[in-house]
């Protein structure tokens, strides 16, 4: 397991994996700020938000690298 301070460096899977639920969850606040959007769009956007979480935390429940 990495430490806090190592992670970035000891697991870039981890980092790119949390890059990717940030980005998701920005593109939905952002949309969702900017402008009506449909049922359909935000049932895809929460989606892609809980995709992301989901392939995050099971990399961590595999790998042991949390927080």
């Amino acid at each position: 397991m990495c430490s806090a301070s190592t992670l970035a460096i000891c697991c870039p899977e981890r980092a790119r994996l949390e890059e990717e639920y940030i980005a998701a969850r920005d593109r939905m606040r952002n949309l969702l700020r900017l402008r009506q959007v449909t049922r359909l769009e935000q049932r895809r956007l929460a989606d892609d938000v809980a995709m992301a979480i989901a392939r995050l935390k099971e990399h961590q429940a595999a790998h042991g690298c949390e927080r």
